[in-house]
């Protein structure tokens, strides 16, 4: 939700604070601070807006020193302006604190504050708390570690914290529920921040905090780490990072998402390497090689998931139930988590996130664990909260995603969870060998075939300069298609803030059949493979009602290309591996259209990339 950056060493703080809000401007981008200790005193300045605009207004103080912390926020208390920005003081002003997170129970701890005689500048929750660890160190007596753990006790919620005190300018005291924080260790000095891409440069060995744990980050000393909880002393695992400075670079691209829509074949084919040997007839996946068991004796699989990640889900519903013949659920992990749900030993839950670090998900984890469940990972950062917390799991390897519209993340979701149901598949024999040697060979062509629908990117552009203006849009596909349609939509609507909506296309006609007319653009997902039929009687009747069709069919098609007004070709594949095609030509047609239409592609409004709270 927000961006943590901190550091202390032998270098100069500001430029490596600054750069690294750069790079997290994706988590949040709504304002911007910074606090640098010059040896004397600290030297704040925040703001709404962008982290270029606090450069700029940086100039404004001094920006020696080789201490600091920086955030960049994505509002949820307080309306974003430069008082609700981070970091925050405390009243005496020696203490200052930046949060990503949540504090539940603020207000009555604000209210006991301000009988006690504090006051409050900005409407955050984060000022209240580290006004709460001024008071307890105040009022104990103890060193601003102890201060931070005896508040965190206190507090309802979820953070990540970095806090400084002025009097005492050689340590960082940093503590983590819920929120990623990530700590690299260089040559006598210390990066600290929400993800390792801002220190990435820097040093590749990190220790990823645990939930309800905090450490000391001192200069010249070693990290020292404890649980908030009981004072137990935990020890770092140093990880050493896999990711390069390119990754995390435009690379020549306008923007992030159009080089992560471009790095799909690579990223779908780093995802099957190494697991997929077609050749041998043999997928190789050692989360369910050593789990085996548990998947051939359940009952049932739940997918819990959000936004993209959910689409994704959905699917591998069909897949599931396809190929390998076991019943599905797919639920949002927000409802599931709240609705009670019935939950056996024979259940297995598969968690996909792109982040790993997604709230209510993490949640639908902790509840079917409760409940005995097997619980299956499926995300893309290395180290994260759910990976951590799943039974077992697999990565997609699809490299950093920094722009917050998902794009090689939906992809590389599809392909972990096709080679999940294949080789379910054949442990169960629910198909033939032949079969299955059919699909592994054809999943090794998809990453050229992607390469092949992204030649379609020039008419893409002109389709999109004809609908840029749009007011509303449908989206229309079946069976494996229909999550591709909502998908689809989600794009559109994300990123060029256009009201857009997916439906299975033989619903269009319990309803929405009534908003279709001659202003109304209608994407339909027709490829030869799957109710091909079904969907040309689908074009046939929007066409008689004067609707605008936009239609991803297979390459060659003749029928459709007489009904619509626009078809955008996709090369053939199987049925159940169309998606990883047709998504491509509506990921290009959202960002074309929000481009056209001037908004923020990598970063739009109102939305974050990671989402660490409900």
């Amino acid at each position: 939700m927000c961006g943590i950056v901190g550091y202390i060493g032998h270098r100069d703080a500001f430029p490596i604070i600054i750069k690294g809000l750069q790079r997290l401007e994706y988590r949040g981008y709504d304002s911007a601070g910074i606090a640098l200790f010059d040896g004397s005193q600290i030297n704040l300045v925040k703001t709404k807006g962008k982290v270029e605009d606090l450069k700029q207004k940086a100039n404004s103080i001094s920006q020696e020193g080789s201490i600091g912390i920086g955030h960049t926020r994505w509002a949820t208390h307080g309306v974003p302006n430069d008082v609700n920005s981070h970091p925050h003081y405390s009243n005496s002003g020696d203490l200052v604190i930046i949060h990503n997170g949540i504090i539940e129970n603020y207000e009555s701890i604000k209210k006991e504050l301000t009988k006690r005689g504090y006051t409050f500048a900005s409407d955050t929750d984060t000022e209240v708390l580290v006004n709460l660890i001024e008071e307890v160190k105040k009022t104990e007596d103890v060193k601003l570690g102890q201060a931070v753990q005896i508040a965190l006790n206190q507090v309802v919620g979820a953070y990540a914290i970095a806090v400084f005190d002025r009097r005492k300018p050689d340590e960082i005291v940093v503590a983590k529920l819920g929120s990623p924080l990530a700590i690299g260790i260089g040559e006598n000095e210390f990066f600290i921040a929400s993800d390792a891409s801002p220190f990435i440069e820097f040093t590749n060995n990190a220790v990823y905090l645990e939930d309800e744990e905090m450490a000391i980050v001192r200069l010249g000393k070693e990290i020292k780490l404890r649980k908030i909880k009981n004072d137990a002393v935990a020890y770092p695992r140093i990880l050493e990072l896999q990711m390069n400075l390119e990754e995390i670079e435009k690379g020549g691209y306008d923007h992030f998402m159009l080089k992560e829509i471009y790095e799909q074949p690579r990223a779908i084919k780093d995802t099957y390497r190494g697991r997929l040997l077609a050749d041998q007839g043999i997928i190789r996946m050692a989360g369910i090689d050593q789990n085996l068991e548990k998947f051939m004796n359940a009952n049932r699989i739940i997918i819990v998931a959000c936004g993209t990640s959910w689409h994704a889900g959905l699917v591998a519903e069909y897949i599931f139930e396809d190929l390998a013949r076991i019943p599905v659920e797919v639920e949002y992990a927000s409802e599931f988590r709240y609705r009670n749900p019935v939950i056996t030993e024979k259940d297995v839950l598969i968690a996909i996130s792109q982040s790993g670090e997604t709230a209510d998900t993490l949640a639908a984890i902790k509840l079917a664990k409760e409940k005995g469940a097997f619980v299956f990972g499926v995300c893309n950062v290395v180290g994260s909260s759910i990976a951590r917390e799943s039974d077992a799991g697999a990565y997609t390897h699809a490299g950093p995603e920094i722009g917050v519209a998902s794009t090689k993340a939906f992809t590389t979701q599809i392909t972990v969870l096709t080679l999940l149901a294949l080789k379910l598949a054949k442990e169960k024999g629910t198909f033939s060998e032949t079969k299955f040697h059919e699909f592994l060979t054809e999943l090794e062509t998809i990453p050229n075939k992607v390469e092949k629908a992204l030649e379609a990117n020039p008419l893409i552009e002109i389709i999109s300069d004809v609908y840029k203006d749009s007011s509303n849009c449908l989206y229309l596909g079946r069976g494996y298609n229909f999550p591709v349609a909502l998908e689809g939509a989600l794009k559109l609507k994300e990123i060029s803030y256009i009201h857009a909506e997916g439906y299975p296309a033989a619903e269009m006609k319990h309803g929405p059949i009534a908003l279709i007319d001659e202003q109304m653009p209608v994407f339909v997902i027709a490829t030869k493979k799957g109710h091909y039929e079904k969907v040309v009687s689908n074009i046939q009747e929007i066409k008689s009602r004067k609707g605008k069709i936009i239609a991803i069919v297979t390459e060659g098609d003749e029928q459709v290309k007489e009904l619509a007004d626009h078809v955008i070709e996709v090369p053939e594949t199987l049925e159940s591996l169309s998606p990883l095609l047709t998504t491509i030509p509506l990921q290009l047609l959202s960002y074309h259209i929000a481009v056209m239409r001037g908004c923020n592609v990598d970063q739009p409004r109102n939305l974050a990339k990671s989402v660490t709270v409900e």
